[in-house]
């Protein structure tokens, strides 16, 4: 039995309560992964889980002996990484997580250049705009917008995100035609708006006045979505006015294919953040990850 590879399985079949989600991960069978846990068990003598058709739980002997296993792993991990810097070199997977527009329209072009400067190294980039449990799915660092919430996972905040107040070019010039466009935020509630669900603020919209008060607005449209690129594509389309981050419209903001409305309110950034389980916090691949990707943005017109 190889320990190691035995106390690696045992912790992410704990971590995504699932043999066969481990051996997908393992390229195995399900049968191959449960023999692994099996052997670790009649090695230490000690029954670690119980099973039944529907659930995985830990047995008493096996909640004390995962925490120490996850930790051995995570340090096993580690002690690999500096041998591999100490080489000058970083290998190995590396699993990313992103909100899906964040990923494709700014994320994307770093990963890029991240795999350039590190050959070795490989890259699991995984989009998705709702929640992720990144234990459970195996991942070693996680970009993040807005505020967190409380959790175990170690964040690093590597800046904020612009946001503006946006509209097509066709549906401004509708509403020059007929209603007046929006002049202070109070106007937005006579239009119809685009309300992403995934921020904590959803349809409450925040600004700063010309004298540093803040003022809150409560917008209703026809149009929610959890989806930043579904919101791209509803703005184009001219069904109403969205708050979004800048990068979601950049490129259309600057062929004046959508116009941003307000400009002289400042809108609330968001913060942007890093996040890792804690045990992966120290991985140099995720150090590397962190740096790169904070030097990268520091120049992004985005960002700030």
């Amino acid at each position: 039995m190889d320990r190691l590879l035995a106390m690696q399985t045992f912790v992410r079949v704990v971590e995504t309560g699932s043999f066969s989600s481990v051996a997908r991960e393992q390229n195995s069978t399900q049968s191959a992964v449960s023999k692994q846990v099996a052997a670790l068990e009649r090695h230490l003598g000690a029954k670690l889980l119980t099973r039944t058709t529907r659930m995985l739980a830990l047995t008493d002997d096996g909640e004390r002996y995962f925490e120490d296993a996850r930790r051995l792993v995570a340090e096993v991990s580690e002690a690999e990484g500096q041998l591999r810097r100490g080489e000058q070199q970083l290998g190995g997977w590396l699993r990313v997580a992103a909100s899906v527009g964040f990923g494709i329209r700014v994320l994307r072009p770093h990963v890029h250049s991240f795999l350039a400067a590190h050959p070795g190294v490989k890259i699991d980039l995984k989009l998705h705009d709702g929640f992720i449990d990144l234990v459970e799915h195996g991942v070693d660092v996680a970009v993040r917008i807005g505020n967190l919430a409380d959790s175990t996972l170690v964040a690093r905040r590597i800046g904020n995100i612009r946001r503006a107040v946006v509209a097509s070019r066709a549906y401004v010039g509708s509403a020059s035609l007929g209603q007046a466009l929006p002049q202070i935020p109070e106007d937005l509630k006579q239009h119809p708006c685009i309300v992403y669900t995934e921020l904590r603020s959803r349809n409450l919209w925040d600004f700063s006045t010309p004298d540093g008060s803040t003022v809150s607005v409560r917008v209703e449209g026809p149009l929610q979505t959890n989806t930043s690129e579904v919101v791209r594509a509803a703005v184009l389309d001219g069904i109403g006015i969205a708050y979004s981050p800048t990068w979601l419209f950049q490129d259309l903001i600057e062929t004046g294919e959508v116009k941003v409305l307000l400009p002289d309110w400042q809108t609330k950034p968001l913060p942007l953040h890093l996040v890792s389980p804690p045990e992966r916090r120290h991985a140099a691949k995720v150090r590397a990850f962190g740096e790169h990707l904070a030097t990268a943005l520091a120049g992004c017109a985005a960002c700030c």
